[in-house]
């Protein structure tokens, strides 16, 4: 692997444009320049080498006639970007040399970088890594979002309650932003239709249209050794100007008003849709994401090529989850209104460029519009898709001979609701599952009437990581072990990790393996010491739950196995117990009440034990607040268990357990999403499993079986635990949590809580034999390679977007 410089920058040059910048842009001599300064100026010397590079990789990819691939998705989560580009560009040792000469330390420009929060979870974070895999693996690519002035919020935990914050990153992102100010877009909503034909011809017009302007901001992401740079353009939305016969005839406040409109759009990352005012900000930001960016890749193609018609086989436009499905009727208008392609002609065009990912089985999360929202907000898009759902109705009346009731449940537009994944499996040439679970069950069950139909479409994705930034870069330590034993190929090719496999019964290569797990669990203590004020032991199990907090998660599970396991520590304090430190890390919904109620709980609960002399140094509960991307790189190395009980069939893939395991932590989990994949790689022996298969859950549902009050009547310790809820302590009952399990349990806690008790035992059993445990944790590192994000885009590559 060429580990050496690739930015074409050399120490001497780097120290030059570093100094002309801090001149230039922030008239400071180096001597005099603040950190804030450097970390500046740094950035804007990185964003200027990327840009370059981005020129020439583009321009050499439209001579070889390279298809582009442009990736839409609602969020981005890409967390701190400046260790990750000089690590990509292998100018790391330069920029530390150059800095030091200034008694500026690197570390401290990183810390003063912002979580660029444009993402909500596993979905952004995904989209981030595949922007680096894309650049790595030399596919020319674009992704496109929206400029969040505020991106996911901070939480605040007031007495375990959380509380939203705003999160103003853009004092300290905005730097890496390359404002495009010529590629402005018009984005047009409400208004009305006037339609004609003449001389054979189609004619629209959309007439009293609210038009919004898209500005686009780039963001460069360099692929490892430079090998490409690829390009995240995020979209502010603006108002034309203010409207001066408004305001001339004194109406005010309404001229204000439309500029304030036109400006909220991009102002807040998932606004809360529980109203009709959330759900239709919710529709304009989706709209207003997808007209912008599907005009710019019109314009990008035609400027090359000339014409439409070779848009499928140069172009691939990926659609990553619901969110931007309105890119298919939107590229549909340009086709036709503004291009004078017929209906035909456009949609031959459209199915054989756009792809889709699905990323949940959850039926909340397969969004629909209410059609009258839907035809009010987005008059010609709604003519369209009206349309698109005649057509393909037919089709499939005709293919399913005549099957009302299937093609009824595949329509896009059905009792007033337009159904946003049922338009991607109409138009998409490719429907994929992020894991082999996930896909199963989107043939046999969530799409299934579609595949039965058109079986052709569908295929499998499994998801990835950037092991460069949570391996590389995250644990310095263990990657340097990895290199001493196997070298640095890994870090280019991670199915190298496989190598490692064989250390796994040296003990020597043991032992060194658990002193880094140790050093970064002190790590992890110390911030927790400094952030919680508590006091933990980094020689006790560090078993780590963090992801977005939701019942199908099932937080609750792993908190209640805590309360049984207080409970019994306390009826019996000389008890032999392993122990454990609790690490969660979560952030719900804002107006999802119950999921706060959750994280209220298991806060409160490692108050209760802390208060505990008794127990506190065999028990931890620590709820890491404002869990981020910058907080999991630090938390990720030091997990020794990772949590993933989510119950079996419910979640699509999850990334955070690649994370964990690359890093040497143990799974404890379902049959679920990508576990299943991680147990083929790893073998069952080294991942504790436990609960219901995906299967056996769907036939206890079938039978109509599932009682949870049986349950909690007949089981001892279940019974005590929620009865200790709905009691309360510290102050507070808990009652809506333990009402939520009993009275309906909906994801199945107490079905599974026997078995995941079994299963948490025998991880403490194991992990008291030192040995055993780090040959695991070894083994869990070396089978992690497949999941590497890099596989994942090949896989994409060859099987969807036919490179």
């Amino acid at each position: 692997m060429n580990t050496e410089n690739t930015s074409g920058v050399t120490e001497e040059e780097l120290s030059s444009l570093l100094t002309s910048k801090l001149l230039h842009n922030f008239s400071v001599q180096p001597q005099n320049a603040t950190n804030e300064n450097f970390y500046n100026a740094l950035v804007l010397v990185l964003r200027d080498i990327m840009r370059q590079k981005r020129l020439k990789y583009i321009q050499q990819a439209h001579k070889n006639n390279t298809r582009q691939v442009y990736y839409l998705c609602m969020e981005f989560l890409m967390g701190r970007s400046l260790k990750n580009t000089l690590f990509n560009l292998n100018i790391t040792d330069e920029a530390t040399t150059v800095l030091k000469k200034y008694n500026v330390k690197l570390d401290t420009l990183f810390e003063l970088e912002p979580d660029a929060g444009l993402g909500n979870g596993g979905l952004g974070r995904l989209a981030a890594c595949f922007l680096d895999s894309m650049a790595t693996q030399s596919i020319p690519a674009i992704g496109y979002s929206l400029l969040y002035e505020y991106g996911i919020f901070r939480q605040k935990l007031v007495d375990g309650w959380q509380t939203e914050m705003p999160d103003f990153w853009l004092p300290g992102g905005e730097v890496w932003l390359l404002p495009r100010p010529e590629l402005t877009k018009q984005v047009m909503f409400g208004g009305n239709i006037r339609e004609w034909w003449d001389d054979g011809h189609h004619h629209v017009e959309h007439e009293n249209a609210n038009v919004v302007l898209a500005q686009p901001y780039d963001m460069m992401v360099a692929g490892k050794d430079g090998r490409g740079i690829s390009t995240l353009r995020l979209w502010r939305s603006t108002a034309p100007g203010m409207d001066m016969s408004l305001f001339n005839q004194g109406e005010y406040i309404r001229a204000m008003e439309q500029k304030s409109m036109a400006e909220v759009i991009t102002q807040v990352l998932y606004p809360a849709d529980n109203h009709r005012e959330g759900k239709s900000l919710r529709l304009s930001q989706q709209y207003f994401l997808v007209s912008a960016s599907v005009q710019d890749i019109v314009r990008r193609h035609l400027d090359v090529y000339g014409t439409l018609d070779s848009l499928p086989d140069m172009t691939a436009i990926h659609i990553n989850d619901t969110h931007p499905t309105l890119a298919i009727p939107e590229l549909m208008r340009i086709l036709m209104d503004e291009c004078g392609y017929s209906w035909d002609s456009a949609w031959d065009i459209v199915s054989r460029t756009v792809a889709y990912t699905n990323h949940t089985v959850m039926g909340e999360a397969l969004e629909c519009w209410p059609e009258d929202l839907f035809s009010r907000r987005l008059p010609r898009i709604y003519q369209i898709v009206r349309e698109i759902n005649n057509r393909y109705s037919a089709k499939m009346m005709e293919l399913t001979g005549g099957d009302r009731d299937k093609v009824g449940r595949m329509a896009i537009i059905s009792f007033g609701v337009i159904k946003m994944a049922n338009l991607c499996v109409a138009a998409a040439h490719s429907v994929n599952g992020v894991s082999q679970l996930h896909s199963d069950i989107l043939k046999k069950d969530v799409f299934k009437d579609a595949y039965s139909v058109m079986p052709q479409k569908f295929r499998n994705v499994t998801n990835g990581i950037a092991h460069r930034r949570w391996l590389c870069q995250a644990n310095p330590r263990l990657t340097s072990f990895i290199k001493n034993k196997i070298g640095d190929g890994f870090v280019l090719d991670a199915a190298e990790l496989s190598r490692l496999k064989p250390y796994a019964d040296d003990i020597s290569a043991i032992e060194e393996f658990l002193d880094i797990k140790r050093a970064n669990k002190e790590r992890v203590a110390a911030y927790i010491k400094e952030h919680n004020g508590i006091s933990v032991d980094p020689d006790s199990i560090f078993d780590v739950q963090v992801k977005r907090l939701h019942e199908y998660k099932r937080q609750h599970l792993n908190a209640l196995h805590i309360l049984h396991s207080y409970l019994e520590l306390k009826e019996n304090p000389g008890m032999d117990f392993v122990p454990r430190t609790y690490l969660f890390g979560a952030k719900s919904a804002p107006g999802y009440y119950l999921a706060k109620e959750i994280i209220r709980f298991i806060y409160a609960l490692g108050k209760e034990i802390e208060n505990d002399a008794a127990v506190r140094d065999k028990l931890k509960v620590v709820f890491l607040e404002d869990y981020r991307v910058t907080l999991a790189e630090l938390l990720m190395p030091a997990a020794d268990i990772s949590e993933q009980i989510s119950l079996a069939g419910t979640e699509a893939s999850g990334t955070g357990n690649m994370k964990l395991m690359m890093n040497g932590a143990v799974t404890m989990g379902t049959l679920d999403g990508a576990n299943v994949e991680i147990t083929q790689a790893v073998g069952r022996d080294n991942i504790f499993l436990f609960g219901m298969t995906a299967q056996e859950v769907e036939e206890l549902k079938k039978r109509g079986g599932y009682n949870p009050q049986a349950i909690y009547n007949s089981n001892m310790n279940i019974h005590r635990a929620i009865d200790y809820l709905f009691k309360g302590f510290g102050g507070s009952s808990y009652g809506d949590v333990a009402g939520s399990l009993v009275g309906g349990d909906p994801y199945m806690v107490l079905a599974d809580f026997e078995d995941y008790t079994r299963a948490q035992k025998l991880s403490a059993d194991v992990y008291k034999d030192r040995h055993k445990w780090g040959r695991m944790a070894l083994l869990n590192t070396a089978g992690s390679g497949r999941f590497s994000s890099d596989r994942a885009i090949r896989d994409y590559a060859r099987d969807i977007w036919n490179f």
